[in-house]
C-alpha cells in the first residue's frame, strides 16, 4: 500500500553537515522553526540534527527534530517527558461499532479512574503514589484517544482490516512538568553528562518515560473497556525523550523513536493517520516524524476559525462520517484541522527523502479530546 500513494524517492536529503532536513521544498515549514534549528546547531556540544517535515516552532526549540549532543539539554525533551503514541488493535469488528453508543461510552475517559493505580505503578517499577490520580487521563492540547478504521495496509504488516484500532497520544501529565520545573537555574545551558545534576535529571526523566507509557496503556484499556473489547498493542513510540547512545546523548522533541518495526504518524482529527516503516537512514538519528505538525499556533486559530454554534457543531463531524468528542470550545478551535499540516504530505516527504515507507493508512471514526463532567452518558 505504502508506495501506491507516494512518489518516487528524491536523490538526496538536504544537509549542511550538522542539520539534515528530511523534507522537500513542497513542505510547509515555518521560517521561525528553521531559525531555531540554526540556533541549536550552535549550542555547545551539538553534533548533529535531523529535522522532519512536521517541523514547527516550539517554546525552547523546534518540534519535529532529533538532536545529538555530548551534553544534556533538558528543554529539548520539554515538560511532557515520554509523550508518545501507542497503536492498538481491538477485537471489535468494524461492522459492530454503533457510533452513538460508542460516543456515550467513551465519555468515561473524561473522568478520573474509579480505582487505585498504585499496583500498576509498582508493576512498572514506580512508586505507588507517583501522580497516581492523573494516571489513565489524556490531558489537553493535542492529546487524544482515537477509534480508527484500517483503510489500507501492506500485507506483510499483518493488520486485520475487519477490526477497529485505537491510537492514543498522551504523555507524563504533571509528572514531566514537575521534573523540568525542578531543575536548577542554568540547566538549560546544558548539563555535563557526568555531573550529579545530569544523573539526577536522567533518573527522573526515565521514570517519567515509564509513567507516560503506562498512562497510554491504561487510557487504551479504559477505552477498550468502554467499548466492551479486548486490545493488543501494535506499537508504542515515544517522541519526547533523551537517551544515551554510543555517539552521545540523543534528544527527541516531537520525533518518534524509529528503532522498532513501525512508527505511528498521526493526522489531524479529520484526516487519515499512517503507519510508517523506518528505512534506517543513518542521518535520521533513529527517529521519524510523529504527526502532521502544526501549521498555525493555538492563539492565531481563534482568528482563523469561526466559532458560531453552527461552526462548532460542524467541527465535531469528520469527512469520514466520524465524530469528535470535544466539549471545550477553545480546544475545539485551537485543534481544528486547519491548524495542522497534511499528514499525507509529511508521509510523502519521508518517503521521498529515504527516511520511511508508508505501510498502512487509518481513518478516524471517533476522536476523544475532552468532555464536561456531569454531561450525558
Amino acid at each position: 500500500m505504502g508506495n501506491s500513494v507516494l512518489d518516487g524517492r528524491a536523490s538526496a536529503v538536504i544537509s549542511d553537515g550538522i542539520i539534515t532536513k528530511f523534507y522537500t521544498s513542497a513542505a510547509w515549514i515555518d521560517g521561525r522553526a528553521e531559525q531555531q534549528l540554526e540556533d541549536i546547531a550552535g549550542w555547545p556540544g551539538v553534533r548533529k540534527i535531523a529535522a522532519f517535515p512536521d517541523l514547527h516552532p516550539g517554546k525552547f526549540g523546534p518540534i519535529g527534530c532529533a538532536v545529538l549532543a555530548n551534553r544534556i539539554y533538558p528543554q529539548l525533551a520539554g515538560n511532557d517527558i515520554g509523550c508518545g503514541m501507542s497503536l492498538f488493535q481491538l477485537d471489535l469488528p468494524v461492522r459492530r461499532l454503533k457510533l452513538d453508543k460508542a460516543l456515550r461510552r467513551l465519555r468515561a475517559l473524561g473522568v478520573p479512574t474509579d480505582h487505585s493505580n498504585g499496583a500498576r505503578l509498582e508493576e512498572a517499577g514506580l512508586a505507588p503514589d507517583l501522580f497516581a490520580d492523573a494516571l489513565g487521563t489524556i490531558g489537553g492540547g493535542n492529546h487524544f484517544c482515537e477509534v480508527q478504521q484500517l483503510d489500507d495496509a501492506d500485507a506483510q504488516v499483518g493488520l486485520d482490516k475487519t477490526r477497529l484500532y485505537l491510537l492514543v497520544h498522551a504523555g507524563s501529565r504533571g509528572f514531566g512538568n514537575a521534573v523540568l520545573g525542578a531543575l536548577r537555574t542554568g540547566a538549560f545551558a546544558g548539563l555535563a553528562a557526568d555531573s550529579e545534576s545530569a544523573r539526577a535529571y536522567i533518573r527522573d526523566h526515565d521514570r517519567a518515560v515509564l509513567w507516560a507509557r503506562l498512562n497510554r496503556q491504561i487510557i487504551a484499556e479504559r477505552a477498550a473497556e468502554a467499548l466492551r473489547a479486548e486490545l493488543q498493542l501494535v506499537v508504542d513510540a515515544p517522541h519526547n525523550l533523551i537517551e544515551e547512545t554510543a555517539q552521545g546523548w540523543l534528544h527527541r522533541k516531537g520525533a518518534a523513536i524509529a528503532a522498532r518495526d513501525y512508527v505511528p504518524l498521526a493526522g489531524s482529527r479529520a484526516s487519515a493517520s499512517y503507519l510508517l516503516a523506518p528505512a534506517g537512514h543513518g542521518d535520521a538519528l533513529g527517529s521519524l516524524a510523529h504527526g502532521a505538525g502544526r501549521r498555525y499556533d493555538r492563539s492565531s486559530m481563534h482568528g482563523r476559525v469561526r466559532a458560531k454554534k453552527s461552526d462548532l457543531e460542524a467541527m465535531q463531524q469528520t469527512p469520514f462520517g466520524g465524530r469528535i468528542l470535544c466539549e471545550d470550545r477553545d480546544l475545539l478551535v485551537e485543534e481544528a484541522p486547519l491548524a495542522y499540516k497534511s499528514a499525507q504530505s509529511v508521509a510523502e516527504d519521508l518517503h521521498r527523502t529515504g527516511a520511511a515507507d508508508c505501510v498502512a493508512r487509518f481513518h478516524p471514526l471517533i476522536t476523544f479530546k475532552k468532555v464536561r463532567e456531569g454531561g450525558p452518558r
